[in-house]
């Protein structure tokens, strides 16, 4: 049996993936204890599946398909940023995801029901849309004061904005140099 980490995440359009690159680049600092999200890493996940039995894998993109089908494609806004679970015990950094036609929570809420029914565990917590773009590493949790700063100072950036069409099941390969993905579905949502 083999397994394979995986995750379900809707692609970011190139322009929203550079203008959070620059945001990564203007609150980075050698010295910060974050591991920030290289560029070409940078998704919007719907659900964290974990180490996934790759006989598991058809009925992971069948539960996609199922869901995407009810879904039309919808715009999303990129702007501000944040800290879970707060700024000063940050663990995540993220830009803030607007969703004007509410579809993302429904579409995690339908994906949570059909995969617990697969036997994934439910995450405990309310969705909450946000885009990673880093996370503090282990070994302290307190942001530097001017870590903070440079946050504090981007709280009304705007990334952008952009129309989700698809959904995708994307496998995480640990290495060395950090993770590497590699899309193993995609399921456009049904234009109407």
């Amino acid at each position: 049996m083999k397994t394979i980490r995986s995750f379900i995440a809707i692609p970011l359009t190139d322009d929203i993936r550079r203008q959070a690159a620059r945001l990564i680049e203007r609150l980075s600092e050698s010295e910060d204890r974050i591991k920030w999200v290289a560029a070409d890493n940078l998704h919007l996940t719907l659900k964290f599946l974990g180490d996934v039995d790759n006989t598991q894998v058809p009925d992971v993109c069948q539960v996609i398909r199922d869901v995407c089908q009810d879904y039309e494609p919808f715009d999303l806004a990129f702007e501000g940023v944040g800290a879970f679970p707060s700024l000063q015990r940050a663990r995540i950094l993220y830009a803030g995801v607007e969703d004007p036609s509410d579809s993302l929570r429904p579409i995690v809420a339908a994906l949570e029901k059909r995969l617990a029914e697969l036997g994934f565990k439910p995450e405990p917590r309310d969705y909450t849309p946000h885009l990673t773009l880093g996370r503090t590493r282990a070994s302290g949790r307190r942001l530097h004061a001017e870590t903070a700063e440079r946050l504090d100072s981007e709280q009304d950036v705007d990334l952008g904005e952009m129309r989700a069409e698809c959904v995708q099941l994307v496998a995480s390969f640990l290495e060395k140099h950090g993770p590497h993905y590699q899309v193993m579905d995609t399921v456009t949502l049904n234009p109407a």
